[in-house]
């Protein structure tokens, strides 16, 4: 199964689930901001961590633009806590140990690493406007450089 991410211009998966907190996360609640939703691989891991950092670096900016960042994967609420609390992380982790919301999003499939193949989540970014619809889609990001790149274009965009 390859990865096939979502399009611009459609409408963003709902999402329910929870985060780091055991709190519950819609996307609905969001609905009259942009968010960032960010999906990586693995909490606690070089690269994912990296990016995790940027976005942490980074979110007065976010904020400023008032745009939401979420992180999502595979991981528990309890890995998902561990991690925020580990690298000081002030946005939501969601937790998706059923994969419901990497399937929806499309970034569940065949990974290809050191040549061996496994199933995973690949690092995909989408940008959800005010009105739930998908606005733009990275489908390979850097870890260190993504938030900045992100920031780039939501600055050009205000």
């Amino acid at each position: 199964m390859a990865i096939a991410t979502l399009k611009e211009g459609v409408a963003a998966p709902a999402i329910s689930a929870t985060d780091q907190d055991s709190r519950p996360v819609t996307l609905e609640e969001y609905r009259g901001q942009k968010v960032v939703l960010y999906f990586y691989p693995k909490d606690d891991t070089p690269g994912c961590t990296k990016e995790a950092c940027a976005f942490r670096d980074n979110l007065p900016n976010f904020d400023k633009v008032g745009v939401v960042v979420l992180g999502v994967s595979v991981d528990d609420e309890k890995r998902h806590r561990k991690f925020a609390d580990k690298y000081q992380l002030p946005f939501r982790l969601v937790a998706d140990p059923e994969k419901k919301i990497v399937e929806a999003y499309g970034v569940w499939g065949q990974k290809k690493f050191m040549g061996r193949e496994y199933m995973g989540t690949s690092r995909v970014t989408y940008l959800i406007d005010e009105q739930g619809v998908i606005e733009k889609v990275w489908p390979k990001v850097a870890p260190e450089t993504h938030a900045a790149e992100l920031l780039d274009y939501l600055q050009k965009k205000s």
